[in-house]
């Protein structure tokens, strides 16, 4: 299987200095994604999880929403013309009477990787095939002093992101700041995921009194995933896209964007951010 980091030969340059020695990326491999032995997706991915990455991928586009409605996952023997295992190849066999999406272009799949819609259809779409819809009650309360706290502890839970300085990371927490589980990918879309995935694994959704915060930006895509597993709250350390929250408004997510120490914005769903004042 890949390693999720790899060495490579590099030239260092510092202060005038020129000097060669080996350094540490992190690995990126394809991941085919397979339903009933069916091609459905390829994400590009850092090795490790695959099995919950793929999990949550069918989460995300509403195949699944529990973990008996699986059979098995499996890697796919003899994906070279060698009959070499590449451990870049799963297969996901649903259970009896799971009903298998439409694999045309038509089908349900709607996000950014897939059939390109946008707009008003993505928008509906995610509204009609949701599982989970956002419901806690009573609604999550987060302080700003508590949200403000969140950044900096996942920083400091990316430990392949110290080797590196190349993944990004999504984590979920606690209503009460807690930290419940931190992935770590190339791809952000893949992070959370592999959150999500593990989650059915453990019985875990609907997520409905979790957190999830992402590094970088939050795009559609990501509030698509945090919506269809019924998390309330997205939070960011960057901007949010129009889309996005456009789809948090629609849906009762709330959106955070650029978590920055003490300052952020709040783009949608501001009644479970106590914010000690009228606004």
């Amino acid at each position: 299987m890949g390693r999720v980091t790899e060495r490579r030969r590099t030239i260092r340059i510092r202060d005038g200095a020129v000097s060669a020695r080996p350094d540490t990326l992190v690995a990126e491999e394809p991941l085919e994604i397979r339903l009933n032995g069916r091609p459905l997706a390829v994400t590009m991915r850092t090795p490790g999880d695959d099995f919950a990455l793929a999990t949550g991928f069918l989460v995300s586009e509403g195949v699944i929403g529990a973990a008996d409605e699986v059979r098995t996952i499996a890697y796919c023997a003899g994906a070279t013309a060698e009959g070499v295992n590449t451990y870049n190849v799963v297969n996901v066999r649903l259970a009896p009477g799971v009903p298998v999406p439409d694999f045309g272009l038509e089908r349900h799949v709607y996000t950014t990787s897939s059939c390109g819609l946008c707009g008003k259809t993505s928008l509906d779409a995610v509204r009609t095939t949701a599982r989970f819809p956002i419901a806690d009650t009573p609604p999550v309360r987060l302080e700003p002093a508590l949200l403000a706290t969140l950044p900096d502890r996942l920083r400091e839970a990316q430990r392949v992101f110290d080797r590196t300085g190349g993944l990004h990371a999504a984590a979920l927490f606690s209503e009460d700041g807690d930290l419940l589980d931190v992935r770590e990918d190339v791809g952000r879309h893949n992070a959370v995921d592999k959150l999500i995935g593990r989650a059915v694994g453990s019985g875990g959704l609907p997520l409905s009194r979790a957190v999830l915060l992402v590094s970088g930006r939050a795009s559609f895509e990501l509030a698509q995933k945090a919506v269809m597993a019924g998390i309330p709250v997205l939070a960011a350390v960057s901007a949010p896209s129009s889309l996005a929250v456009d789809l948090a408004a629609e849906t009762g997510l709330t959106l955070i964007g650029f978590l920055r120490g003490e300052n952020m914005n709040v783009y949608a769903g501001e009644h479970r951010v106590a914010l000690g004042t009228e606004v």
